[in-house]
């Protein structure tokens, strides 16, 4: 339970004792009670709760707040309990019990932040889904670093999450790329070839052509493009994506094939069923979707003519595949450039009887690699973009990472390189991970000056304000975490991550730890749980990004 809802739940507990003792008139108590963060000298928390209840209790909002803080228990999570107009209840937390919290964290250690919000459900998280027919790009980058992200902050909010990639094996594009390696195939023998502006330009194209060259020599001038061609292509492309990914530390539980919904039949049966409900229809020697049913300005085509699926048959297949196999949340991250398509997705849920707000849509914007101001084009390569690989060699998974978190997910992002190789406080992710090192250097100085960190401390030392704020914001992860898993929203982290080491750097320049600076031994070993409560918690927001937390830099 994070301090809110333990702070919702003494205030409606307040609040039903107040009515129980006659200081306020029955109503019906509200189903959310807003918890909120102030400005900055009215308290840890506040709550305006006494305004919206003003009209059901016949009362002015200032006398209800009166009597909510007349009720709250002022000792142990609540120090001191203020009233502001127009009817504001401001809390401060108790400086005691911020300081036992110090223990409570060092208890909990890799597990710090976490929050029950997904207790016995069940999520998935669709990300990356790139179609194997070239290297993953720096987009593809961004959506991998999101999808995982939200991947690791619900399962801190303790939902049991899938992490599925869904790449396109099937269609036109499938095709182009086997007539692509073929026609490279046979240049590098020296045939003829009538080279097509739709073929893929890339230089791996070229190299799997001549790898099937140095195997097989001229065997398979006659093997057809969607025979051997295609099928070695796609296995290189989707090995040499799944290590791309691999190097920033994601993985995938399923790899779902498209084809798979073809050859099954699911696709034919989503047209059955759109049909028999009404809600598709022959024209023109191709099958329609009737999405105008559902406020779209004109139908869909789901069939061709010639008889092949169009990408929203699959996609609308795969989706109610998702549902049938009953995950509580389901999360799909998309590139800008999709954004326009999954409505007419939800539509033919909807018109197959199923509930679309089980998924939720995740849009990210594009990336800019910048370079001393400038926008950078880094690709060696002949085709026209900037591979995951080429951008993890130049800035490392770890900057990459959280890079790509530093703004909002439907934010344009530019990628300044210069700041990500940094090695100073300018850098973001280097001021964190710098914060993460320093405590573990104070801890082997200790260790070393034979100081041995007790297994308890007397933290109600911990009085100094850089202390308090230190904690206050260690504890700030649990709401945080909830935050981004209730918004999907991952770039909080990085925020949180910053503001954390920023309390910890305050808190160190201000309170000396270790002997000769600090001559109260007792000082020392709350000093050092604090520090090692810190210690924890960074490395746990650095985690939930995917950045590795330093011992030594």
């Amino acid at each position: 339970m994070t301090l809110q809802e333990q702070l919702a739940a003494l205030i409606r507990t307040s609040l039903a004792e107040a009515q129980q003792g006659g200081d306020l008139p029955s109503f019906d108590l509200p189903a959310d009670i807003v918890i909120q963060r102030p400005k900055p000298g009215f308290g840890d928390f506040a709550t305006p709760v006494a305004m919206a209840l003003a009209k059901p209790a016949r009362m002015a909002p200032l006398q209800i707040a009166q009597r909510i803080a007349g009720r709250l228990p002022q000792d142990g999570l609540i120090g001191k309990v203020e009233v502001a107009p127009p009817g504001f209840v401001n809390i401060w937390l108790s400086p005691l019990w911020l300081g036992k919290q110090v223990a409570r964290i060092l208890g909990e250690g890799t597990t710090v932040g976490n929050v029950d919000i997904g207790v016995g459900q069940t999520a998935q998280v669709e990300f990356v889904s790139a179609n194997p027919t070239g290297p993953l790009t720096v987009g593809h980058g961004r959506n991998a670093v999101i999808g995982d992200t939200l991947a690791r902050v619900l399962e801190a909010a303790r939902y049991a999450v899938t992490r599925e990639y869904y790449y396109n094996d099937a269609g036109r594009q499938m095709q182009l790329l086997g007539e692509s390696v073929r026609g490279r195939y046979l240049q590098l023998l020296g045939r003829p070839v009538e080279w097509s502006e739709d073929y893929y330009q890339g230089e791996d194209i070229v190299e799997i052509a001549q790898g099937l060259v140095d195997e097989c020599g001229d065997s398979l001038v006659d093997e057809p493009a969607n025979g051997l061609f295609r099928a070695r292509a796609q296995a290189i492309i989707t090995e040499t994506q799944q290590a791309a990914l691999n190097r920033l530390g994601i993985h995938f539980d399923i790899l779902f094939n498209e084809n798979s919904l073809t050859t099954s039949g699911a696709v034919w049966e989503v047209v059955d069923k759109l049909k028999e409900k009404g809600y598709a229809y022959d024209a023109d020697g191709a099958v329609w979707f009737k999405a105008t049913a559902f406020g779209a300005e004109k139908d869909r085509v789901l069939v061709r003519s010639n008889g092949e699926p169009t990408y929203r048959l699959p996609d609308i297949a795969y989706h109610k595949d998702k549902l049938d196999r009953g995950f509580d949340l389901i999360v799909n991250v998309l590139g800008s450039d999709h954004a326009v398509q999954y409505p007419d997705i939800a539509s033919a849920l909807k018109a197959l009887g199923y509930n679309p707000g089980r998924i939720h849509v995740v849009i990210y914007q594009f990336v800019t690699l910048m370079r001393d101001g400038e926008v950078v084009k880094m690709s060696k390569r002949k085709a026209n973009y900037v591979t995951l690989n080429e951008l993890v060699d130049e800035v490392g998974p770890d900057a990459l990472r959280y890079f790509m978190l530093m703004r909002s997910s439907d934010s344009h992002l530019e990628f300044d390189l210069n700041l990500a190789v940094k090695q100073s406080d300018e850098n973001p992710v280097f001021y964190v991970q710098y914060a993460h090192t320093r405590i573990a250097g104070v801890l082997r100085q200790a260790a070393e000056r034979g100081i041995e960190m007790a297994p308890t401390a007397d933290l109600s030392l911990l009085t100094d304000p850089s202390e308090m704020a230190l904690i206050r914001e260690m504890l700030r992860l649990e709401e945080v975490v909830a935050l981004v898993t209730r918004q999907l929203a991952p770039h909080h982290l990085t925020y949180y991550a910053h503001d954390l080491a920023t309390a910890f750097h305050t808190f160190y320049d201000r309170c000396p730890i270790l002997p000769p600076r600090q001559t109260d031994p007792t000082l020392t070993q709350a000093r050092l749980h604090l520090a090692a409560a810190a210690k924890a918690t960074l490395a746990r927001a650095l985690d939930l990004v995917g950045v590795s937390a330093p011992e030594r830099m």
